[in-house]
């Protein structure tokens, strides 16, 4: 993919300004595996437009990211920390207690949850939350009753869908593609089946439903991956019946080797995310260390070019690969140059 050379436009120019004086020259970013595709693509063009070194992008989740970003301030840390959800107020919390207390929050679009398996496997053409529900939670309703999920294949609970084994790849806990599943497919799910009412009308709160109906079975029909996509995709490759769960971005640039399900009788693309007609989608983000802005070479210059409208707007290369852009990303920008950060702070 070719980017057009920024080398006259105020975000290069104010570049070529930037001090160098640190001990570490290298901007450093980890977290979610979502986002590292599109962080990536963006270091690589910084590194070819600017005169600061291309940035070094780590993955490992965005629990796992955040958890670095939040370990406190200097050269020893990274400085940003990408993420498929919304930072958690445990997060700032801890971030704060170790001294990250000016957090700047930068959405840079949107992204959708696919359910994808093997080209030559069952088809699994259609789902909605209540399937999901149904074969990966680890208590559903049966007869009125909530018991232990006793289903084996898809078929047991919905004879429009394969007489396959259940088996499922899903994000672990520490991926934040995870909470957005948890959210708005099991939880859903539960409660368009009766579980969830049925678990409350037992006794149960609120709260301790909700936790039940996010529980997902533990006899092997769902398998939690902790590593980025690439592993997921070669579950699948191994296991014929395998649906597994991926960003849009990595379903549609491994087409050739999957093939995707609607999820409430709507397919998955950049199209249907924008419009808010795919269901099971979420925002994308990253969080810049303030305290390291004006440190770091070329900091604050990344996380302007990332959401500048050549690379994340509409027509951009970004958009190229998934991302749907994000109407307020003018805001952002704004945000970004004035340094603002979560919650107005200093």
């Amino acid at each position: 993919m070719s980017f057009v050379k920024l080398a006259t436009s105020a975000l290069a120019l104010s570049a070529m300004a930037a001090t160098t004086a640190a001990a570490r020259d290298q901007v450093q970013i980890a977290g979610s595996s979502t986002v590292l595709p599109y962080a990536s693509i963006v270091a690589e063009a910084f590194g070819e437009n600017f005169d600061f070194p291309t940035p070094v992008v780590e993955s490992g989740g965005s629990s796992s990211g955040l958890k670095r970003f939040c370990e406190g301030v200097g050269e020893n840390t990274i400085d940003i920390a990408n993420a498929s959800r919304a930072i958690r107020e445990k997060e700032i919390k801890a971030c704060a207690e170790a001294g990250v207390t000016d957090i700047i929050e930068v959405r840079i679009g949107y992204d959708g949850i696919v359910f994808a398996s093997q080209t030559d496997g069952p088809a699994y053409t259609a789902f909605q939350p209540a399937d999901i529900f149904n074969a990966l939670g680890s208590k559903v309703l049966v007869d009125g009753a909530i018991v232990d999920n006793p289903h084996t294949q898809w078929a047991d609970f919905n004879a429009d869908l394969p007489a396959a084994d259940i088996m499922a790849f899903i994000p672990g806990t520490k991926h934040g593609t995870r909470e957005v599943f948890e959210d708005k497919v099991l939880l859903e799910g539960c409660e368009a089946t009766g579980a969830m009412e049925a678990m409350m009308a037992s006794g149960m709160s609120e709260d301790d439903a909700e936790d039940a109906c996010i529980d997902v079975r533990q006899d092997g029909a769902s398998v939690d991956i902790d590593g980025d996509y690439t592993e997921t995709l070669a579950r699948i490759d191994a296991n014929p019946n395998g649906i597994g769960i991926f960003g849009l971005a990595f379903f549609e640039n491994n087409q050739d080797k999957l093939k995707v399900a609607t999820m409430g009788g709507v397919a998955p693309s950049t199209e249907t995310i924008s419009t808010g007609d795919y269901p099971v989608s979420r925002p994308l983000f990253f969080y810049v260390k303030k305290a390291h802005i004006g440190v770091i070479p070329g900091l604050k210059e990344f996380a302007s070019f990332f959401v500048a409208d050549e690379i994340a707007g509409p027509d951009g290369p970004l958009s190229a690969y998934g991302l749907v852009a994000d109407p307020a990303l003018a805001e952002t920008q704004t945000a970004i140059a004035a340094e603002t950060p979560m919650g107005g702070g200093s």
